[in-house]
């Protein structure tokens, strides 16, 4: 009997060999929309220590995220424009771990044509003002946000047939530097983003006390169970790498858990 070479059988388990291999699993995130760019960047500064972890990041409102991990979306990891949304879902039983705060966002007035610094909040009150972008205030919490300036400075009455709501704060932004308004009350992150500042615009940071601070957190989901990437994505998050380039786009540094 014709003896086939021993290379031959080496040459044909190979394929088998790289099949067999374990897949390494993606990692999915739900990302609020105004972390679009400094999300980008964090994803880049894992990657350099991690390589090889396919980061999968869509962006959205807060709320719709909600609903859909409601109904077992299979994100590994949820950030959140807010506390609320991420405390609601540990209450539903859909977070097996902590709730962590990741930054502090701010609202600003931004525009492309008009120096909201001059004015400030009543600049919205100025007849070249047609249209103000905000993100809806029904499932986006800078909406909300923007919502609640309006009131303290008691103009939401006199404006609020100018506003255009975004489906969340990134179309919002988008509104705004595209022309589709005069105006917008979008995130500092996206105002500080390379985007932004190609566009020419200016912005002015609307003061804290005028809206509920804007706490936003993070939360590892069931769907990461076993997922080493995602594990390690939560955790370069806490570090101080990842808390310098959320400042850098404006977050402010959450407080510390209290005992």
């Amino acid at each position: 009997m014709r003896k086939v070479p021993q290379i031959f059988w080496l040459l044909a388990a190979v394929p088998f060999l790289y099949s067999a291999r374990p897949q390494r699993p993606k990692v999915l995130i739900a990302a609020a929309a105004d972390l679009r760019y400094a999300m980008d960047s964090l994803v880049a500064a894992f990657d350099r220590t991690h390589p090889g972890a396919d980061i999968q990041v869509v962006y959205g409102s807060s709320g719709n995220f909600y609903e859909q991990i409601l109904s077992d979306a299979p994100f590994d990891l949820f950030f959140s424009a807010d506390m609320d949304y991420p405390q609601k879902l540990k209450a539903e039983g859909k977070v097996p771990g902590a709730v962590n705060a990741y930054g502090v966002g701010s609202l600003v007035l931004w525009s492309k044509t008009i120096d909201p610094a001059i004015q400030g909040m009543h600049t919205l009150e100025n007849n070249v003002i047609v249209k103000i972008a905000i993100a809806n205030p029904a499932h986006a919490p800078y909406g909300k946000r923007a919502v609640e300036s309006l009131e303290f400075y008691k103009l939401y009455d006199k404006v609020k047939d100018k506003l255009v709501m975004g489906e969340n704060i990134s179309q919002a932004a988008q509104f705004a530097a595209t022309g589709s308004a005069d105006i917008g009350m979008i995130a500092l992150s996206l105002a500080l983003s390379p985007a932004f500042r190609q566009a020419g615009g200016k912005y002015w940071v609307i003061p804290a006390e005028s809206h509920a601070r804007q706490d936003q957190g993070f939360v590892l989901l069931p769907h990461a169970s076993g997922n080493a990437d995602a594990q390690a994505f939560y955790e370069f998050v806490r570090t101080p790498a990842a808390l310098s380039i959320l400042n850098q786009f404006g977050f402010g540094t959450p407080s510390p858990k209290k005992p």
